[in-house]
């Protein structure tokens, strides 16, 4: 398939959807497609490194910096670019890409418009988003989304079809065989310092589990808003001496290897890239029944799974592995196991490229119905008027 391939994306840093692309686009590249990115942006580092790191690795990329949300200049600087290059397909990503990308495509006549989407987000329970959204979602050919528990959660908030979405999990590349656990029962947890990923119920849950395991200690990778309230909780938790901030750490890699277990404490995740990363490590995983991470996590063969923002059950898993260095080490390699052989960035690329094919296939049949028709609307005319003739 040598169609060429257009994706949009708004960046503002480095996280799990642009991680995906970080994967993805050089792997389709690497299978000899032509694809590039046109990258929407506000001026953040984190967008001019993931840009650097995708020239990198020989993937052409757009800039387009966006003045406002709802920006008719970009759009009109979108669909410029979007005719320039004149893609078959355009898949966009996120929220600005949505609404941008897929009216830009729309109006420059792209045959395949493909929409993915990634995480669970507050803005989604507005009623005025949610019927923009719809109405964009329309645009759209094929409407992929990176987990089931994500598109139950988008019918639930937005009313968008669940039956529509096409599932493709992140993908993953493996590394070295991983460290042994470590012997203290060390934690971790990797995130943003928001709302959304739980770390208050994870310091409350940690207090409470080192009432059973006094040496219990947790390490937090990640910068947020919350970093001062979250240093606050931990004062009056008396946890000083047992949490440390480190700070964003990218990659993830060496705090994932320090610790026994990591945990995942969201109470909204689209996917969980975290938890596969410490499965892949070699780490069990204690995460939040929620979203995509119960696609991810086998409770009880790979890590537990919890109900979110539930400290209570959230503590008596934390000690129940904290005490069982055997069993954590057990869950850990299956967990390894389990990443390789379901998650790995291979088998997603497959399904990406199976996807297109099958949209791609879609139009060549749209057209040749529609040429088959238009030849056959011209046989019949021709003979109507070979009749008309012939009675004169």
């Amino acid at each position: 398939m040598s169609a060429p391939i257009l994706h949009v994306a708004k960046v503002a840093g480095i996280s799990g959807s642009e991680n995906h692309l970080l994967l993805l686009l050089p792997a389709l590249r690497a299978r000899g497609h032509d694809v590039r990115l046109v990258m929407l942006h506000e001026d953040e580092p984190g967008a001019a490194e993931f840009a650097s790191r995708l020239r990198a690795a020989d993937v052409p990329v757009d800039e387009l910096r966006l003045r406002s949300a709802a920006n008719p200049v970009a759009l009109a600087k979108l669909t410029r670019l979007v005719r320039r290059h004149a893609p078959e397909i355009v898949h966009t990503h996120l929220v600005h890409a949505d609404f941008l990308g897929l009216t830009a495509a729309r109006l420059a006549r792209v045959p395949v418009r493909a929409s993915t989407k990634h995480g669970f987000n507050a803005f989604r329970d507005g009623r005025g988003f949610a019927a923009a959204d719809r109405t964009v979602s329309r645009l759209a050919h094929l409407h992929i989304a990176i987990s089931a528990g994500l598109a139950r959660y988008l019918a639930e908030r937005e009313g968008l079809d669940e039956a529509r979405f096409e599932i493709v999990h992140y993908g993953i590349v493996p590394g070295p065989t991983p460290a042994p656990l470590p012997d203290g029962p060390r934690l971790a947890v990797v995130g943003r310092l928001i709302p959304i990923k739980g770390h208050a119920t994870l310091l409350e849950a940690v207090a409470a589990a080192r009432e059973r395991v006094p040496e219990l200690t947790l390490e937090i990778a990640g910068e947020g808003v919350l970093e001062p309230e979250l240093r606050a909780t931990t004062t009056r938790l008396g946890l000083d001496d047992a949490v440390s901030f480190v700070g964003r750490v990218a990659p993830a890699t060496p705090v994932l290897e320090r610790a026994a277990i990591v945990v995942v404490p969201s109470l909204g995740e689209g996917f969980g890239m975290v938890a596969l990363e410490a499965m892949e490590r070699g780490r069990p995983v204690i995460a939040s029944a929620i979203g995509g991470l119960p696609e991810i996590v086998a409770d009880g063969r790979t890590g537990l799974l919890v109900p979110p923002d539930d400290p209570a059950a959230l503590a008596d898993a934390i000690a129940e592995l904290a005490t069982d260095r055997a069993r954590a080490a057990a869950l850990g390699a299956a967990g390894r196991a389990r990443a390789l052989e379901e998650f790995s960035q291979e088998r997603c690329t497959d399904r990406i490229e199976e996807l297109y094919r099958a949209a791609l296939a879609g139009v060549a049949e749209r057209r040749s119905r529609t040429s088959r028709h238009a030849r056959s609307s011209a046989n019949a005319a021709s003979n109507a008027s070979t009749k008309s003739h012939g009675t004169r």
